[in-house]
């Protein structure tokens, strides 16, 4: 058998001269934070749609939705808000949005519905289709910080969708894009056969 190299041994005497130091107490790590070890995130943009309520009578009636912001991105000016917003808002804002951010491709809204659009399984639906869609907007990183319409829908109460003036229907494109989600919704419908 061969002796071990001399590195090995100069290692082994010098762990058997420090032996001493195993019976001494290490103080008690402490455990880091999620910021203290990779500091705090860049870019937060968290959006919930929540809390919808309806509101009137016959066919006053509309749905509104609560749209709860937190952020700490410069371009938005409260880093905590919270605003009320009807479908009809979404329509223009996703037209205003469009128009601002000609480059990007803005998601679709959740469909247009004309039969039983105040019971809950469908307010319920239409919310998280809403809210869908904001994260969608909101995930992408020039609409974050560089969206004037975008901070402004999300975050101000007096929020007029007048100011983002709709777009004139010039095309039928337009109109099938309106439209469509609501047809093929309708289409899958089934009808009570004839009696």
């Amino acid at each position: 058998m061969n002796p071990p190299p001399p590195e090995d041994t100069a290692r082994t005497a010098k762990l058997k001269d420090n032996s001493h130091l195993a019976n001494m107490a290490l103080p008690e790590a402490r455990q880091q934070s999620y910021e203290e070890i990779y500091g705090p995130p860049e870019n937060v943009l968290e959006i919930e749609v929540r809390d919808p309520r309806t509101h009137g009578n016959g066919r006053n009636m509309y749905t509104d939705y609560e749209i709860y912001v937190i952020t700490n991105i410069p371009a938005f000016k409260l880093k905590q808000s919270s605003v009320r917003r009807r479908y009809s808002d979404f329509e223009n804002f996703r037209d205003s949005l469009e128009r601002e951010s000609a480059r990007v491709t803005i998601p679709p809204l959740p469909g247009k519905v004309f039969t039983n659009r105040f019971s809950d399984d469908v307010i319920e639906h239409r919310r998280e289709g809403l809210q869908q869609f904001l994260r969608i907007v909101a995930s992408h990183p020039l609409l974050q910080t560089g969206s004037k319409v975008m901070a402004s829908f999300v975050q101000d109460p007096n929020w007029d969708k007048n100011s983002c003036p709709h777009p004139k229907v010039s095309s039928w494109k337009a109109i099938v894009r309106t439209f469509a989600p609501a047809m093929a919704e309708a289409l899958r419908t089934p009808r009570p056969g004839p009696k």
